[in-house]
């Protein structure tokens, strides 16, 4: 029997309500099929009398999610779908992701598209693209202390006020990079159209194998967004008294110590995504930001130059 899961926010009604009718109709057409929530996959944040709060990479599929599930439906918005990959990446599992949140950037598909997307999964007509994740790690004392799975970004800043940081990052065999901040961003392509887009960092394309580094409000005119190859590993050293915190796709943290290390690097688990139709990277810039429209109305009743 072939095997089929669910994971659905289980604080929106709608999901819930989806979750359960995807079920039936799974299992009516012969499929095995596991629920779960987003929750699993949601890393938590360490605390200064608790500064452990994580699960292994390795540890956070659900029970039942195994690599012979043929694939995997996310039901929720953005937030959902990044949690999801964390449960369902280890294993390699495909994942469909159905909006039922906001702007659903990271989705395939809407709710009422379902009866056309569950007759497509079900007769196998569909693409898979693999997005690039990262293995970031907190060391301590030569030892691993925090360690999480990346889509988006990771964002290394001070808390609880925003003031000026100190870094120094190492890219490869590079010399140290010395940078004066807010914080330091450090995303895929994938994250490139979220919090690196909106600190000034450049928009890049889901299948070029880079990763960008963006500072946070930096000190310096020197200081711009960066983009080098994903096969660099990263290494970031807080250069200042301060206790940090370390924030990965904007759901989980730990608080990073000044003796600490952040080693970031390409993760051996990619992001399967189920696509539809081919994927077209500008359309969806397109439709959710904006991009690409014109600014001002073109005049059809006059030759233009």
């Amino acid at each position: 029997m072939p095997k089929a899961g669910i994971i659905y926010n289980d604080l929106k009604p709608v999901a819930c309500r989806l979750a359960v009718e995807l079920q039936d109709k799974l299992s009516a057409a012969g499929w095995d099929v596991y629920m779960t929530t987003g929750v699993g996959g949601i890393l938590g944040y360490s605390r200064p009398d608790s500064p452990i709060c994580h699960t292994p990479i390795d540890k956070l599929a659900p029970p039942g999610f195994d690599e012979k599930m043929t694939f995997a439906i996310a039901l929720g918005g953005d937030g959902t779908v990044l949690a999801a990959f964390r449960q369902v990446a280890p294993y390699g599992i495909p994942l469909l992701t159905i909006n039922t949140g906001h702007m659903g950037f990271l989705t395939e598909a809407y709710v009422n598209e379902l009866p056309r997307v569950l007759e497509k999964l079900l007769t196998r007509e569909y693409e898979i693209e693999e997005r690039t994740m990262l293995a970031v790690q907190v060391v301590r004392k030569e030892a691993i202390w925090w360690e999480a799975l990346c889509l988006n970004e990771l964002v290394l800043h001070r808390e609880p006020l925003t003031c000026m940081c100190h870094f120094e990052i190492q890219i490869g065999h590079h010399a140290l990079v010395d940078i004066a901040a807010d914080g330091v961003i450090l995303s895929t392509p994938t994250g490139s159209t979220a919090y690196a887009l909106s600190a000034g960092g450049a928009v890049v394309t889901p299948g070029v194998p880079v990763l960008q580094l963006v500072p946070i409000c930096p000190h310096s005119l020197a200081s711009r967004a960066l983009v080098f190859a994903d096969s660099e590993p990263v290494t970031i050293f807080p250069a200042a008294p301060n206790q940090l915190i370390l924030v990965v796709d904007g759901n989980a943290g730990c608080y990073v110590l000044p003796d600490d290390s952040v080693k970031v690097e390409r993760s051996q688990f990619s992001a399967r995504f189920i696509r539809l139709q081919p994927p077209e990277f500008f359309r969806i810039l397109r439709e959710k930001l904006g991009w690409g429209l014109p600014h001002i109305a073109k005049p059809t009743s006059v030759e233009l130059p």
